[in-house]
Parts: structure tokens; sequence; C-alpha cells
């Protein structure tokens, strides 16, 4: 199989893990409208009551319109926000867009927006909440006492620190007011539906979306053990930590925990997950006689190790005929240099070096949002000849992994991989083809994540 053949297949096995978790499919499969009776999964809306909606995520104009097809004027109004540039028209809700991941000024508004859309559904009313990965950013609105520049700044430490999501939200939940539970406990509507596509390892509730609608089993001393185990107490405003500690002491209202009244209401649902973006991937691969191995369905850690795992993998890997290695998850990105790029794109860099000279083998690594840390690519391509490509036009790999400049390595070396906004989120893709150099398999038509 060719180098182009194997970029080919393994777009094709993106575009099809892509289709499966689309947001507005996904939304629709677990909509029901006979006559007058909308049914929000296995949650029958009384005819009498009025639909109030809060969607909010890199999903959520996608969302927002499925709903709007299917339940019409049954929607008594609400709000979508969403990530600049993932926007789609509405009708019946009012669209806001916002920053991610860092928030700005139109994320705080957006989150005072959403407790007061929560907040207009009375007690005869429902709530549809919608969710998808980026919420956490785009509702940022601080909690008394608390500036957005707060949240800003140590939205920003924590990422270049490589904090994981668990541990970004964790902090999230202790600094911002619809987070925690904190959505749920604003409203007196009589039931709270949650729908969500997950973005997060385990589809836990309580992490997906910083949990608006679900119990949080952390506490303000683990927000600030975060901060310690991540560096990052010195480089926060003294206003966060000042903030932490004293809900430490217990001079602060704590975020929701199991057992809170407000939460009895709430009927929580995953419409889709990494689990079922690697599924559609490996089912594609099987479909064009390939043979498929999961080699991880919780893929984390430093971007820059799993993707030299992932190349003494495929060097490990003695085919005589092509085989998908597979892998989802999330990695994470310590900061050490001033270059751009994004976890997919260092992951794939670091696979890069650790492929050089390895014939037949082609790795895709890629977001299935479409965005890859602040860059306009969705993640990137590596294979055996990346790195000699890339020093023929003078780039060095190595130093380039060393400045955290995987970008601009592969917008010259041409591995970047752009699919525009792709309105979900289900984690990121790893996929590994293993390819004897001179078989064939595989047709050689690039899908949606071609190389760009």
């Amino acid at each position: 199989m060719t180098p182009p053949a194997r970029r080919a297949l393994l777009a094709r096995c993106f575009d099809a893990a892509l289709a499966r978790v689309a947001a507005d499919a996904a939304l629709r499969r677990a909509l029901r409208r006979e006559g007058d009776v909308l049914w929000l999964a296995d949650q029958r809306l009384p005819a009498h009551a009025a639909l109030h909606v809060v969607a909010a995520g890199k999903a959520a104009a996608a969302m927002a319109r499925a709903l709007e097809e299917v339940a019409g004027a049954r929607i008594a109004g609400g709000l979508a926000v969403t990530k600049d540039g993932h926007e789609l028209p509405v009708e019946r809700l009012a669209l806001r867009s916002a920053a991610h991941p860092v928030p700005d000024a139109r994320s705080a508004a957006a989150g005072a927006a959403a407790l007061a859309a929560a907040a207009a559904a009375g007690p005869d009313d429902w709530l549809l909440v919608l969710l998808s990965g980026g919420a956490s950013a785009l509702l940022s609105a601080p909690l008394p006492g608390l500036s957005l520049p707060d949240v800003r700044r140590t939205t920003e430490a924590l990422l270049t620190a490589g904090a994981p999501i668990e541990e970004l939200n964790a902090v999230r939940k202790h600094l911002t007011a619809v987070s925690g539970g904190r959505l749920a406990r604003a409203t007196r509507a009589a039931r709270v539906v949650v729908l969500a596509l997950s973005d997060v390892l385990g589809d836990d509730p309580a992490v997906i979306a910083s949990g608006p609608c679900s119990a949080d089993p952390t506490r303000f001393a683990d927000a600030l053990a975060v901060l310690d185990r991540r560096g990052a107490r010195a480089r926060v405003p003294g206003a966060v930590v000042a903030h932490l500690e004293a809900g430490a002491r217990g001079e602060r209202e704590e975020s929701a925990k199991p057992g809170d009244p407000a939460l009895a209401r709430v009927a929580y649902r995953v419409l889709a997950s990494s689990r079922d973006a690697l599924a559609a991937a490996c089912e594609a691969a099987r479909a064009e006689g390939v043979r498929t191995v999961v080699a991880s369905a919780a893929l984390r850690g430093e971007a820059r190790v799993a993707g030299a795992r992932l190349a003494a993998l495929a060097r490990a890997v003695l085919a005589d005929a092509p085989v998908l290695v597979a892998s989802a998850g999330e990695t994470t990105v310590t900061v050490r240099g001033p270059g751009r790029g994004g976890r997919c794109q260092e992951l794939a860099l670091a696979a890069a070096l650790g492929l050089e000279g390895c014939e037949g083998t082609t790795l895709l690594a890629a977001g299935t949002d479409g965005s890859d840390g602040p860059t306009d690519a969705a993640g990137a391509f590596a294979d055996g000849e990346t790195v000699r490509r890339a020093r023929a036009r003078g780039l060095d790999a190595a130093d380039a992994l060393a400045r955290n400049d995987a970008y601009a390595f592969f917008a010259s070396e041409g591995g970047l991989v752009r699919t525009g906004p792709t309105r979900t989120n289900a984690l990121d893709l790893a996929l590994l083809l293993v390819a004897p150099p001179g078989g064939n398999a595989g047709r050689a038509t690039a899908g949606r994540g071609s190389g760009g």
C-alpha cells in the first residue's frame, strides 16, 4: 500500500468516526415526536409543560437546530452557546458565541444568560440541557468575589501546565457559577433532562462540561491540591487562592453534592462518546479488508510520550497484511517552548521521530471536534518518511518538538489534517495503519480528514 493510499484509508476511517458521533444525528436518535407528545430520550414531556432549553458546547448549534426540527413550537425559549466558528442558524433559541478554551467577556455573559434561562422555567415546566465539549469555558460566569480575569488566568495556567480535564474542571467547579450542579440549583423546573455528547474519558457526568446539573465529588481542597500538583498556585491570581482557601475552611458554599435536592429532578443520558467514534473507525477499516486492534480506549498522559509509545508499538507489529491499531482518548501538553500546536499534532510529531525509516506505517492523530489547540488544524499525519521530508525542507523535528512547534512543522512538511469545525466532540483518535510497503488495500480517494 502506497503512502497516499494509507493516508486516504485513514481519512475514510476518521470520516466514519465523525459520522457516528455527529451531534445532530445523535440528538435526533434520542428525540421522538408523536403528534403533540414529545419524548426526550426516555422522558415524556407532559402536554402542559413548557420546554426551556440551554445548549452549550462546540455542538450546541447543531444540537439546537436538530431539536428545533423535532420539537418545534414545544420550545418555549432558551439559548445556545457555541465556540466561535461553530455557529449555525437557529430560529427559536438565542444563539451566542464565545471564546474557547480560555473564556472571554462573552463567556461570562453567556454563563449569566444560561442561569437566567434556567430560572425562567416555572415549577410546571421542563428544562432541557444539551451539553458538548467546550461548555465549561463557554459558560464561565465567575462566582461572587471573583472576576473574569481571575478565571482566565487560572485556566491559562492549568492548560500550559498540562492539567488533564478532570483536574481543570475540578478547579472550574469552584470558580464558576454554572458548573458543579449550580445550573440545576438555579431552576424551579419540575424536570431537568440532560442530553450530552461526552468529551471525557469514562463519560462521567460530573466532568462533562464541568457537571452543571450533576453532583460534584470534588471540594475546594481538591481544587487547591490541583494547583499545587501542577505548580500553578504562584501563577494564578491571589484572589483565586484566597477564594479556594476560604472555601476549604467552610467559608464558601460548596458545589452540589450527592443528595442535593436540586439533583433529584435530573435525568441524564450520554448520546455519543469516544467509544462510538473508535468503533466506527474500526468498522470502516474492516469493511475495506483491514484487520483492527484497539490499543487503547483511554489514551492519556503527555502527548509526546503517547506518540513515542505508538511508534514503538508500530515497530513491534509484524504485519503480513494491513492492520489498523486504533486508540481514543485525550492527551495533554506541558508547554515548554514558544511554538504553536495541539496535543494531536504534538503526539504525531513525537511519533514521527520514533517512526523514522519505518516503512509501511502511517499515523493519523486528530481531534473529533476539528480543532487541535489554538490552530486551524484537527491534527496531523506522520509516517516513516516525515522526518526525512522535513529535513529536506530544512526542518528539525526534534527541535520543533522541544519548542512545542508542531503546527509550523507539519504546515511546512505537509502533514496537517484540516476538517474545519465538525460541531461535535468525542475526544481524539490516533489511528495507526501498519501495512506491508508493497501491499494493496483500500481505495485512493481521500475523505474529509485528508491532509491540508
